[in-house]
Parts: structure tokens; C-alpha cells; sequence
């Protein structure tokens, strides 16, 4: 009972799962695009003979078969939707066992075809085989311009026949694609050249049961050559959706978001031109292609931004970080997609604090670009605006007298306001000079001069000290021992008379009066006891 129970589990699952996957209702998968000549294959050699072929179809989403062709032994051809260009591949099946249908397929004639076998008015065998339509779009369609956007789409009617797509482009190089909901799968070249020019392969992927692992198709695609009349290649695209100019500014050496259009696009464009007077002074800076994934830039200073921006999914941003006045101006930030295009302009005005000393003041220079742009700049010690002075446009300078003192050391804030409103700061602190810091550094210092003489003994005492004892040990190795002095009522020292000492009978110790008398004394006392060992 359990075991029976179980078996209907098992089989139940892999009924849910077949009818989710599809792939059980077909034994084979063939690909065919719009119009050209498609074979569906069913062949079995050991079919001879008396036989006849019924080719059926069942269009997606139907629930009945229809005839398509019937064939019997005297070639006698039938069918509800035959079509004029649909036969067999071969007229003498009956002795070659080859039952193949072939035909130029309309989309709508996608689904699912059976090849029923007959013999002797019975059914032996039968295959079912799944016809799915690719549908392939180049656009722009019907001419290709240089410089404009190349896309190529591919669809497949039903999706769930295959896994993938791939495009490759001329030079064999695999192309970067994307699956788009109610679209395809889409490969795109930007700004296409001349030299794009060429066949394009598409190349489809069955899945499930397939007698094919891949079907490749060609696309001839011919690029055009430029338009003598357009100087400008943003006049290529069709719509170009300008948003309002952004007026800000930043601190040197501080990163900076530019903001770009925030549509997602194909590739982007970063032109700058500087805050000068010479016409055709803009120049192009930075490109990011993502489908190519390829980047052109010009400047140092810039690059892509991270999240929340992501270039490869075409949001883009740009993190700039001005390495001095100069890098301010004009940035045009243009994204394109297909043949629509997006343009972001921004005022720039770069702001900078300079510093020069002199003998008697140090001038604090305000430097800021664009002054079109600025509505004033003025300079603020402690909250409490100081007297200025400018130069000219994109400058203003404060001093502060020499010595720098505590009143007068401190923070010093350059507020640059724009015509909009907004403001930006930039401080300089002003600090005491080090020599006011460290009062008892001096003090150290001021003895040094008294304390020069008493280092200077220090080796000449070590020198004696060391002597003394040199002395000492040589004198403990021969066995002499110092002691307290010992006194006699006659003298005092009890071995005044050298021949005393060499009469003496030997002791196991000599004691010695060595009590100084004058400079010399300790020495001639040593040395008379040397005269006695003789």
C-alpha cells in the first residue's frame, strides 16, 4: 500500500515537472527564421514498402491537430493547411525510408508537427518535432548611418524551446548581450564605422531533446557612409532631451559628482570647456562604451563613478577631483540610447586658498573660476569678516600682520556664495609660531653652559677609580692583605726595618700600616714590601 502510494507521488511529480518544462510534448527541436527553407527531419530506414505518411500540426496555445500532408503509395498529396511550398524531401520514400518534410515557414506556423507512419493502414510510428520561429530586427532599418547605434534583435516563438542566444560580430568576436522582456536578446554596437560593416552571426541553442546542438543564421548588415551634411553626429539622433544647467562648485583636490542625464543609456560622452574666451575651446574628455566595454579618457582627474551608479548597466555618473582652478568651466554630460539622446550641463566653479608671506604680513588669497557665476566671496576670521581686497575677477586677498600672535592665529574661512545660493567654505589655519610652544625647552638649554664643566670630569674620575682598582687586584694576587692598622708602643709600623722582614718567620698573613702621610705614601710602602720578597 505504502509502496504503491509512493509510486503515485513519483509519478505525479514528474508529471508537474514535464508539464513545466514542455520538453516531454516533443522528441526533437528545429529552429527556422521567417521564410527560409526549414526541414523538419523524420527518417526510418526500416520502414519500406507499403507505407504512408501523415504530417499533422498543432499551433502553440492550440489544442487540436490538423492535417498538413498526407502521402500515400501512389504519391497522392493531401492536406488542410498545405501549403505551396511544402513537400517531401524525398518522392520515393517508400524504398529509402526518408520522410522529411520542407517548406518556407511564416511566423505563424510555428508549433508542434507530427510525422505519423503507416503501414498497411496502421499506425507504427510516430515523431514529434517542435518547430520554433526565430524573428531577427536590425535596426535602424532601412539604412544603417555611421556613428549611430547598430542593434540587432533576436526572438524566439516559444522562448521555453531553447536556452540561449548569442551574437558574434564580422571579426569573430563575441558580442555583449542582454535578454529583454518582450523584446529578445539584444547585442548593439555604438557609434558603428564603415568597418562594422559585414555578417553577423546568431546563433540559437535548443533546449531539451534536439537531433542539433546549435542553429547558426547569418545577418548581413551594410553600414553607410557619414552624411556630408551633419557636422555635428549628435544631429544623427532623433531626440535629444536637454535638462536645466546645474550652477555649483567645489574645493581643489576634493572629489565632485558631476551629474549626468539620469536615463539609462548605451554609452556616454563627458565634453568640457574651460572658463576662457577662445571659441572651440571644448573638448571631449571622457567616453565609456558599455557594449564594447571600452573607455576613452583624457583627463587625470576623472572617473567613472560606483554605486549607486553601475556603467555597465548603463547608469552613469563621474567623480571629479580638480587639481586646481583651472578645471573648472563648462561639462557637458551626454548619455545616447538607440537613437534618442540625453544632455546634462554644469557650471563648475573651483575654489582655492593660496598663501604668501612676507616680511611684515601673510596675504591669504581666495582664487575661485567662473566669476560669471559667483555672487560674492569674502573672508571671515571667527565669524567676523576681515578686510579684503582684489585683483581683479576670481579673487579676493585678506593679510594678517607679522608675528602671528594669539590674537590673531586661527582659522581663516573663504565663503563663496553663487548666484543660486548655494555656498561653499575653505579654511587656512593660522598657527603661533613653535618657538612660543615650549617654554621649558628653553630653560633646559639656558643651563647647559654650567652644566658643561662638571661632564667633563665625569671621565677623569672613571680613569682614577679605574686605576685604584687595577692596583688593588694586583696587589690582593701576591697575598697581601689590607686590614685595620695595627700599633706598637715603639713604632708605627712594625716592619720599619727591612732586615727585620727577612729575619721574620714566614706568617700566613702581613699586616701593613698603610696609612697615607703624604702624596706618595700608599706607593713607598708597596714597594718596600716588593724589597722584601727579593
Amino acid at each position: 500500500m505504502e509502496s504503491g502510494f509512493l509510486t503515485f507521488i513519483l509519478v505525479s511529480s514528474f508529471a508537474v515537472y514535464s508539464s513545466h518544462t514542455g520538453n516531454t510534448d516533443w522528441e526533437d527541436v528545429m529552429v527556422a527564421r521567417v521564410g527560409m527553407p526549414t526541414t523538419l527531419v523524420c527518417t526510418d530506414t526500416t520502414m519500406r514498402g507499403s507505407v504512408a505518411i501523415n504530417w499533422r500540426v498543432k499551433s502553440l496555445g492550440a489544442d487540436e491537430w490538423k492535417l498538413v500532408l498526407l502521402a500515400d503509395k501512389r504519391m497522392n498529396l493531401s492536406g488542410g493547411t498545405l501549403q505551396a511550398s511544402m513537400r517531401l524531401t524525398d518522392s520515393n520514400f517508400q524504398d529509402t525510408g526518408v520522410f522529411s518534410l520542407i517548406f518556407h515557414p511564416k511566423m505563424e506556423d510555428g508549433g508542434l508537427y507530427s510525422c505519423l507512419i503507416k503501414q498497411q493502414e496502421r499506425e507504427v510510428k510516430e515523431k514529434i518535432i517542435l518547430l520554433a520561429m526565430l524573428t531577427v530586427t536590425v535596426n535602424p532599418a532601412p539604412t544603417v548611418l555611421q556613428s549611430s547605434t547598430l542593434r540587432l534583435i533576436a526572438k524566439v516563438n516559444p522562448d521555453s524551446a531553447i536556452t540561449k542566444i548569442t551574437w558574434e560580430a564580422p571579426d569573430g568576436i563575441s558580442m555583449r548581450i542582454e535578454k529583454m522582456p518582450n523584446t529578445g536578446t539584444v547585442a548593439k554596437l555604438p557609434q558603428v564605422q564603415r568597418r562594422d560593416s559585414g555578417i553577423y552571426i546568431c546563433t540559437v541553442y535548443p533546449g531539451g531533446k534536439s537531433s542539433r546542438a546549435h542553429f547558426a543564421f547569418n545577418v548581413n548588415v551594410t553600414v553607410d557612409a557619414f552624411p556630408p551634411s551633419s557636422a555635428d553626429k549628435r544631429t544623427l539622433f532623433n531626440n535629444v532631451t536637454h535638462g536645466p544647467t546645474i550652477s555649483t562648485a567645489a574645493r581643489v583636490h576634493t572629489s565632485f559628482s558631476l551629474t549626468c542625464p539620469g536615463e539609462r543609456g548605451d554609452f556616454v560622452r563627458l565634453h568640457w570647456e574651460p572658463d576662457t574666451r577662445r571659441r572651440n575651446s571644448m573638448k571631449l574628455v571622457h567616453q565609456y562604451d558599455r557594449w564594447r566595454g571600452s573607455i576613452l579618457s583624457q583627463s587625470k582627474t576623472l572617473q567613472i563613478a560606483g554605486p549607486p551608479y553601475n556603467a555597465e548597466a548603463g547608469s552613469f555618473s563621474f567623480l571629479l577631483t580638480p587639481a586646481s582652478i583651472t578645471d573648472g568651466g563648462l561639462y557637458i554630460c551626454d548619455v545616447y540610447l538607440d537613437d534618442k539622446a540625453f544632455s546634462q550641463r554644469t557650471q563648475l566653479s573651483v575654489l582655492k586658498v593660496k598663501t604668501r608671506e612676507s616680511s611684515s604680513k601673510l596675504e591669504l588669497d581666495c582664487l575661485y573660476s567662473v566669476p560669471s557665476q559667483v555672487s560674492n566671496a569674502i573672508w571671515k576670521y571667527q565669524n567676523r569678516k576681515q578686510n579684503m581686497s582684489s585683483k581683479g575677477p576670481g579673487s579676493v586677498t585678506t593679510t594678517v600682520p607679522l608675528p602671528i600672535t594669539s590674537d590673531t592665529a586661527g582659522n581663516y574661512t573663504c565663503t563663496l556664495t553663487l548666484k543660486n545660493g548655494q555656498t561653499i567654505v575653505a579654511t587656512h589655519a593660522v598657527t603661533l609660531p613653535p618657538e612660543n610652544r615650549w617654554n621649558e625647552n628653553v630653560s633646559v638649554t639656558s643651563l647647559l653652559p654650567f652644566l658643561s664643566p662638571l661632564l667633563l670630569l665625569v671621565p677623569l674620575v672613571a680613569a682614577a677609580v679605574g686605576v685604584l682598582l687595577w692596583r688593588q687586584k694586583h696587589i690582593s694576587d701576591r697575598g697581601i692583605e689590607q686590614s685595620l692598622s695595627v700599633h706598637s708602643g715603639e713604632a708605627e709600623n712594625i716592619y720599619e726595618n727591612p732586615e727585620d722582614i727577612k729575619q721574620a718567620p714566614p706568617q700566613g698573613a702581613v699586616y701593613m700600616d698603610l696609612k697615607p702621610r703624604g702624596e706618595d705614601d700608599v706607593y713607598k710602602e708597596l714597594e718596600r714590601y716588593e724589597q722584601c720578597q727579593t
